[in-house]
């Protein structure tokens, strides 16, 4: 009876910690980090609202002697001219078994928005936004930030 009782025990903690793993969620902050000077850039929130991830910029990292309160001058649509810190630069996310994909992402230092795919792996989050097909674009990975 001791072995079937640790028997049901151990299967019961393995899929709660399965189901813990693989549902990972975006929704929280992550740090950017840029892939070219693997410098952190910003932290994003990303949250959901009407069953779509969206993601905002809540804090920026900026260099000594940067503009402290920097606008999208790049931007095209809406955003140009607008304060980055608290703007919106990840819409329409969906979530797709373990990817999240169909959304855009905004590049706010060149005004470039991107269709984006992104997915969590080994506790980060990977961000890749493309142009056309998933093979010409960037990738990124965030840090989880606490």
């Amino acid at each position: 009876m001791k072995n079937i009782l640790k028997s049901i025990l151990t299967l019961s903690l393995i899929i709660v910690f399965s189901v813990a793993v693989f549902s990972q969620s975006i929704v929280g902050k992550w740090k950017t980090i840029d892939d070219e000077t693997n410098k952190a850039k910003s932290v994003v929130e990303i949250y959901k609202e009407n069953g779509k991830y969206f993601g905002k910029i809540d804090k920026l990292f900026l260099e000594p002697g940067i503009e402290p309160n920097p606008k999208c001058v790049e931007c095209e649509d809406d955003r140009k001219n607008k304060p980055i810190k608290g703007m919106v630069i990840i819409t329409d996310m969906e979530k797709d078994g373990d990817e999240y994909e169909d959304g855009e992402i905004l590049d706010p230092s060149t005004g470039s928005v991107y269709s984006c795919k992104m997915w969590i792996e080994d506790g980060n989050l990977q961000v890749r936004g493309y142009i056309g097909f998933s093979l010409f674009g960037r990738s990124q990975t965030w840090l989880p930030y606490k």
